[in-house]
C-alpha cells in the first residue's frame, strides 16, 4: 500500500451521537459513508470515541469512587459500542469482527476497505485519540481527527468567542500545549497528551477538521479548512 493511500481517522463520539441528542446523527453518518464509498482506492481505520455516553458513565463511576482503571474500562466499552454500530451501518466494506489489538487491525485491513475499532486496551492516560495516533504510527498512515469544531484553537471556541483559530502548528508546539492539560478519563480536548506525544515521536501528519467535505478534500489531496500538525 502506497503512502497516502491509508488514513487513520479518529471519529469523536459526539459526531456519532451529539451531546444532548436522543439518537445518532444519521445525516452525518450517511455523508461519512458516501465519502468512504467514493474513495474505494484508499484504505481507512476509524477509531470511534465514546462521546457524551462514555462521559456520563465515567462521571457516575467517579462519583461512586471507582478507580481510574474502572472509569477507563467503561469508556473503552462505550467506544467499542460505537464501533460496532458503525460496522453494521457500513456493511460489506467494513470488518465484521471487532479488533482488540493493533495486529488484528492490520490483518483486517488486508481484506476490508475500512476497519472500525474502539479502544483496544487499557493504557494509563490514554483515550481513543491516543489509540488512533498509535495506530497511525504503527501503520505508517496519515491521521485525521474529526471533531465538532472547525479545527484547533488557542482556547475553547464554544465558551470563548475570541478564541483564535490555529491553521498550522508544529508537532513540538502542539505537544507543549497538550501536556499542560491534566488528564482525566473521558476528557474532552482536541487531542489527548498521549496522542500528541505519539505524533511528535513518529512525525505523523495530523489533520484536525470538523467538516466531512474537508475530510474528503484531505483524502483527495485538495485544499481544506482545518488545522495541520506537522514539521
Amino acid at each position: 500500500m502506497k503512502k497516502g493511500d491509508l488514513f487513520v481517522i479518529s471519529l469523536g463520539g459526539s459526531r456519532i451521537v451529539p451531546a444532548g441528542s436522543e439518537k445518532a446523527d444519521s445525516k452525518f453518518l450517511r455523508e461519512f459513508k458516501k465519502i468512504i464509498d467514493a474513495n474505494k482506492n484508499k484504505r481507512f481505520v476509524v477509531v470511534t470515541g465514546g462521546g457524551s455516553v462514555a462521559r456520563k458513565y465515567i462521571s457516575a463511576a467517579r462519583d461512586l469512587n471507582l478507580g481510574i482503571r474502572k472509569q477507563s474500562s467503561l469508556g473503552i466499552k462505550s467506544t467499542r459500542l460505537n464501533a460496532s454500530f458503525l460496522m453494521k451501518i457500513f456493511g460489506k466494506p467494513a470488518n465484521d469482527e471487532l479488533p482488540k489489538n493493533m495486529r488484528q487491525v492490520k490483518s483486517l485491513l488486508k481484506k476490508n476497505q475500512i476497519v472500525f475499532c474502539g479502544g483496544l486496551r487499557y493504557k494509563a492516560k490514554n483515550t481513543s485519540d491516543g489509540t488512533a495516533a498509535g495506530l497511525a504510527g504503527y501503520l505508517g498512515a496519515s491521521f485525521i481527527n474529526i471533531t465538532n469544531v472547525k479545527g484547533m484553537y488557542d482556547d475553547n471556541p464554544k465558551t470563548n468567542k475570541n478564541a483564535k483559530f490555529i491553521k498550522k502548528i508544529s508537532w513540538k508546539d502542539f505537544y507543549s500545549r497538550a501536556k499542560k492539560i491534566k488528564y482525566k478519563a473521558g476528557q474532552h480536548f482536541v487531542l489527548d497528551q498521549t496522542a500528541a506525544k505519539v505524533i511528535l515521536k513518529k512525525k505523523i501528519p495530523t489533520y484536525i477538521v470538523g467538516s466531512l467535505s474537508d475530510v474528503n478534500n484531505i483524502i483527495k489531496g485538495k485544499s481544506y479548512q482545518g488545522s495541520l500538525i506537522c514539521g
